[in-house]
C-alpha cells in the first residue's frame, strides 16, 4: 500500500474513496467528488497511471496504490485513512476486471480472481468503511454494476455473476446499515464510451450497431453521466434512497 499525499492530519473535509479512479468512468467520479470540494482518493495498481490522474485532477485529489487483489491489504489501508481524517463520507466500488471467454473454456482460477477482484474486494472494502462509518451514522457506499448483471451475455459468465452478485449484495447492505444512517446503493451503467468500450467495438462494427438500435437515445453514455448518478444516490437530494440499482443507459434496458 502506497499513499501519495500531501495533507496531514484530521480534515473537517468530506472524504470520498474512488476504486479503478485513474481512468474512464473512475475518473469521472472522482473529479465529480472533487468539483464539490471532497477530498478524494483514488486507488489503482498502476503507479503511473495514479500519478497522471492527480495531476490532471488537482490537489484535491490523493492517490493510493492498491492491489484489490489482495484482501489482506484492504483492513490496513481504511484504517490508516481513518487514522489521517478521522472519517470516510463516500465509498465508491468502481474498480474490476473483466474475461472473455467461452464458458466451456474458464478456469476455477479465471472465475474466482474475477470474483475476487470486483466482488470480494468490494465486501471487504464496504465491511471495513461501513464499520469506520457506522459510529457517525452518516455515510454512503455506492456500487458501479453492469448490464451484464441483467443480460445474457456471452461469453462474460464470470464478470455477469460478479456484477448481480454486487447487485444483491447492495439490496443485503442496504437492509442491515440503513437502520444506522448508512445508505448502499448501486449503479448499472449501460453502454458508455471509454477506452475499454472502444476497444471491445474496434472492427465489430455489427456490434456496436447492435447496441445503438436498441438504446433508444440512439447514443452512447458518456462517464460523466455515470459520474452524476453517482454524486446524486451520495448527495442528500437522494436522502430517502437506499438499496437501489439505477440503470444509466440510454433505455438500452428497455429498447427492443
Amino acid at each position: 500500500m502506497i499513499f501519495n499525499t500531501h495533507i496531514y492530519g484530521m480534515t473537517t473535509r468530506k472524504i470520498a474513496i474512488v476504486t479503478g479512479g485513474s481512468s474512464g468512468i473512475g475518473f469521472a467520479i472522482a473529479q465529480k467528488f472533487i468539483e464539490h470540494e471532497y477530498l478524494t482518493y483514488i486507488i489503482g495498481r498502476n503507479a503511473d497511471k495514479l500519478l497522471k490522474a492527480q495531476h490532471a485532477l488537482g490537489e484535491n485529489c490523493q492517490t493510493a496504490q492498491l492491489d484489490l487483489e489482495q484482501l489482506d491489504q484492504i483492513p490496513p489501508f481504511i484504517q490508516a485513512l481513518i487514522e489521517k481524517h478521522g472519517q470516510i463520507d463516500v465509498l465508491v466500488n468502481n474498480a474490476g476486471i473483466n474475461l472473455k471467454k467461452p464458458f466451456l473454456e474458464v478456469s476455477n482460477a479465471e472465475f474466482m480472481l474475477v470474483l475476487q477482484t470486483n466482488l470480494a474486494a468490494a465486501f471487504v472494502l464496504s465491511r471495513e468503511v461501513a464499520t469506520a462509518m457506522v459510529p457517525r451514522k452518516n455515510g454512503s457506499i455506492i456500487h458501479i454494476s453492469s448490464m451484464a448483471a441483467w443480460y445474457g451475455i456471452p461469453q462474460v459468465v464470470a464478470y455477469a455473476a460478479a456484477k448481480a452478485g454486487l447487485e444483491g449484495m447492495t439490496r443485503a447492505m442496504a437492509v442491515e446499515l440503513s437502520p444506522m444512517g448508512l445508505r448502499v446503493n448501486c449503479v448499472a451503467p449501460g453502454y458508455i464510451t471509454t477506452a475499454m468500450t472502444e476497444k471491445a467495438f474496434n472492427g465489430d462494427p455489427e456490434r456496436k450497431r447492435k447496441v445503438l438500435s436498441r438504446t433508444p437515445m440512439g447514443k452512447m453514455g458518456d462517464p460523466t453521466d455515470i459520474a452524476n448518478a453517482v454524486y446524486f444516490l451520495c448527495s442528500e437530494s437522494a436522502g430517502f434512497i437506499t438499496g437501489e440499482t439505477l440503470k444509466v443507459d440510454g433505455g438500452n434496458a428497455i429498447g427492443y
